[in-house]
This record gives C-alpha cells, sequence and structure tokens, in this order.
C-alpha cells in the first residue's frame, strides 16, 4: 500500500470542517437476496442531480458467495485518522469493510481507481474470524485511529459473549479480540466513543440464536433481548460501568454519540417497550465520574385492525413503530429515527439534548399505513436505515431490515427501494420527488463517498 505524503483530503479535523466539504455524487449500499441462493450486492448510486443517470444504480459488485446478508459496513480509515494519538495518519480513506452478518464472511472492498467500478481485494473466512478472535456474526464497523473496530453478536457457537474485534486498516489483518476485561457484558450490537473521554460505548440486541430466526416471541415477554449499555476503558480495553435501561426496554441498539469531542453526550435508540409497544430514545451523558441515561423521546404505537397486522402484531391490535435506527447531524442539531413499524421518520431538534422538539416527519410504507412516496404506489418495508450527509441536508433512506425479521413484520415480502429526503435549514422534512429507486434486491445501509454523519469521528472542535 502506497504511503500518502500528505492526509487525505476527505479527513477533516472538525465536524465543523466536515460539514463545509464538498457535497456527495455517489453513494455506496449494500443489498442482500432473502433466499440466500444468489449472492449479495455492492450498488454504487448516482446521488448527483446535475449528472444524466442522477438516482439511478451506475454500479454492481455481486459477492463471490451465496448466503453472506450484507448488512453494516464502513470505511478503513476517516477523520480519527487526524488524532494527535493516531499512529497512522497517512492511511486513505479507500477500502469498504462489509460483513456478512450470517455467513460471518468478511469482504474488503476497494473503491479507486474507479469509484463505479468498486473491486474486492481480501476476503477474511468464518474459519479466520473464529480462530483469530473467538467471534462470529461480524455487525457494525467503525473507523477508529488505530484500526478498524467491529462488533460481533457472538462466539463461534452462536451463543455469548458478542463484542468487538480489531482489523489492521493497512494490512487488513485481524489483531484479535479488543476486550482485556469484559466485566458483566454478554450481549453485543452497536458500539461508539467519546475520544476525548478515552471511553467507548456499547449496545445489546442478543445472540445469533437469539434473532437469526426471527423475534422470538418467548425471549422477548421473558425480557431477554438487551436493555443495557455498557461504559468501556477505551485504551485500557477494560469495562467500566453497566446503564441498565429496565427490562422492559428491549433491544438497545443503534449508539450515536455527539460529533463534538468537548461533548459528553449521546442518542440511543430502543426498538420496543414491553408495557406499551412504544419505541424510545435515551441521550446518555456524563455525571461526575458516572455515566447515565435518561429517556427524552417516546413514540406510541398505532392502534390497528388485527386483521391488517402479521401474525406476530395480531394479538396486540397495534402497530409498535419498530425504531430500527437513529442518526445525528454533524452540528449535534438534529436527530433522525426510523420508525420502521408504522413507516415514518422523524425529526427532532436536540440542540438542548434532553429536550428535543419534533420538526419534521415523513411516512413510507409501514406495516398498515404503506405510504406512497411521490415516485411510487403504496409501499411495504419503513425507514429503516438512515444516512445524512454531512452539510446535513440529504437524508437517505433504505427499507429492510432482518431477512428473517422482514417476513414477520412484512410477511407479504419486503420489496427493495432507496430514496432521499430534503432537510430545511431550520428543519423539516420533505421527499425528494426525482429521486426514488427501486432495488432487484432488498436494501440495506447507505454510506456516501467521502464520509457522511455516521462514517466518522472527530478529535477537534
Amino acid at each position: 500500500m502506497a504511503t500518502l505524503l500528505r492526509p487525505d483530503p476527505t479527513f477533516y479535523a472538525s465536524a465543523k470542517d466536515a460539514a463545509k466539504a464538498p457535497v456527495e455524487t455517489l453513494a455506496y449500499m449494500v443489498t442482500l437476496d432473502p433466499t440466500f441462493q444468489k449472492p449479495d450486492a455492492l450498488e454504487v448510486l448516482d446521488v448527483d442531480p446535475k449528472s444524466s443517470t442522477y438516482g439511478q444504480s451506475v454500479g454492481r459488485l455481486e459477492m463471490p458467495n451465496a448466503g453472506d446478508e450484507l448488512h453494516h459496513f464502513g470505511w478503513n480509515a476517516c477523520s480519527s485518522a487526524l488524532c494527535p494519538f493516531a499512529p497512522h495518519p497517512h492511511v486513505e480513506r479507500r477500502y469498504l469493510v462489509i460483513p456478512g452478518l450470517r455467513s460471518s464472511r468478511i469482504y474488503i472492498v476497494d473503491t479507486k481507481p474507479d469509484p463505479r467500478n468498486p473491486k474486492i481485494i481480501k476476503t477474511i473466512e468464518p474459519e479466520e474470524l473464529a480462530r483469530k478472535t473467538g467471534y462470529s456474526r461480524p455487525h457494525t464497523s467503525h473507523c477508529g485511529p488505530d484500526g478498524i473496530y467491529m462488533s460481533a453478536l457472538g462466539n463461534v457457537d452462536g451463543d455469548e459473549p458478542g463484542g468487538i474485534f480489531i482489523i489492521d486498516h493497512e494490512t487488513f489483518e485481524l489483531k484479535g479480540a479488543w476486550e482485556k476485561d469484559r466485566g458483566p457484558q454478554r450481549l453485543a450490537y452497536d458500539f461508539w466513543w467519546h475520544l476525548g473521554q478515552d471511553i467507548l460505548i456499547s449496545s445489546e440486541w442478543g445472540t445469533p440464536k437469539m434473532v437469526e430466526n426471527g423475534l422470538n416471541g418467548e425471549i422477548l415477554m421473558s425480557a431477554g433481548y438487551g436493555h443495557q449499555l455498557h461504559i468501556w476503558d477505551l485504551p485500557g480495553r477494560t469495562h467500566k460501568q453497566t446503564i441498565d435501561l429496565g427490562k422492559e426496554n428491549q433491544m438497545v441498539l443503534e449508539l450515536r454519540p455527539s460529533h463534538d469531542p468537548n461533548q459528553t453526550f449521546g442518542f440511543v435508540g430502543v426498538v420496543t417497550s414491553l408495557a406499551d409497544l412504544s419505541g424510545s430514545i435515551w441521550t446518555w451523558h456524563k455525571d461526575g465520574s458516572e455515566w447515565k441515561a435518561t429517556k427524552v423521546i417516546t413514540i406510541p404505537a398505532e392502534p390497528a385492525d388485527p386483521a391488517d397486522l402479521p401474525p406476530v402484531l395480531q394479538p396486540f391490535k397495534a402497530v409498535p413503530p419498530l425504531i430500527t435506527d437513529i442518526n445525528l447531524s454533524l452540528d449535534d442539531r438534529w436527530l433522525y429515527v426510523s420508525c420502521w413499524g408504522t413507516g415514518e421518520i422523524k425529526q427532532f431538534d436536540v440542540s438542548d439534548p434532553f429536550k428535543p422538539r419534533e420538526t419534521g416527519s415523513v411516512h413510507l410504507g409501514g406495516i398498515v399505513r404503506k405510504a406512497a412516496h411521490p415516485g411510487s404506489g403504496p409501499l411495504n418495508g419503513g425507514p429503516q436505515m438512515v444516512e445524512l450527509s454531512r452539510d446535513g441536508r440529504r437524508v437517505y433512506l433504505s427499507n429492510s431490515l432482518y431477512a428473517s425479521w422482514d417476513e414477520q413484520f412484512y410477511p407479504e415480502g419486503v420489496k427493495g427501494w432507496v430514496t432521499r429526503l430534503d432537510a430545511g435549514p431550520d428543519g423539516g422534512l420533505e421527499p425528494t420527488e426525482d429521486f426514488f429507486l427501486e432495488t432487484a434486491q432488498r436494501s440495506h445501509q447507505i454510506h456516501l463517498e467521502g464520509g457522511d454523519a455516521s462514517s466518522d469521528s472527530y478529535c477537534f472542535a
């Protein structure tokens, strides 16, 4: 790998600098075959309104294997490489690290020299992952200042513990499991950090055996899914504190910390409450030497005729919002919340992170509503993965969650789509009428060229 003589121009010292960066013209999106008979793919989308192929797929990389179930992916390097303690400041944002959640296989994809024609340059097979880390089912990838961090849902047998492992961001060799002392942590899902505080935060979903065959009603009703946050000493790789959100708050998923390294707060979404099927958003924050979490948003379930509901929901006579993803703008002002069940994307002004104020909402799809986009007929699935441009003006949405869960909540089958919303500078959301794309396979996560609101972390304000 060539050594750069100056930092990658898509690295920014601060989120403020990143927000002023050139507007993205390409987006990368993973898609999956729910039958596991055909290979999944990485799609390249033209998102430049001035282009003749705007709103279309302009490149496609098919994986060499079937049954991977591509899920959350990320860049090999990003703005955290500019941190004072980063050992390799001259890496470049060039490679996408794409895990197969079902296969435990990891692909390293080169997006250069032709960004529309990416190529696989390395494959980490599940046997190597198991041997070197003790983990399986890699889930979420984040580029850190000293390497690529990736979470895994479970051990090699599909049981607990799940955790985090490290990949070298230059050689792409597995270094091993990250934790030195995991303390009481057993379940895993997402993780993020406050680099200025030397703190890592992780969340909980369930082990592979708990989630791979769909939502397990017995586990859910016995409050067996994740309901905790974990605070870690980042350089020491040791568990420091557990924050229990209460057993009724099931599936504590996406984490979004403040982009300002001088701040010590962030947001986490809870999929559902056993009390009333509502979803919720919590703000974590530092209080003295301890970390705490406060519920700041509750999104209620919507009553529904059981005849309109899938079997899994008919006894409840309601549609839960099912908060499956959130995203935070680079200026830490706007929080976006995906309600995959009710088919709604919500925007909140979180200038005061303890008093969010709803400022926008768009309905697309939904278990009962099936709301249409201006460029479509009735839609199924709902806003699921949400990605936000660096300047905060464009919101990208895809609609598939996880193959086995798709089948439970949308038994008619999820037809893949991806779209864009326009966000006003002072709040408000509107569908982008000329950007709606149906995909041959189910659409999942999107990342933007040069970075986006969930790709990078910063060491300077």
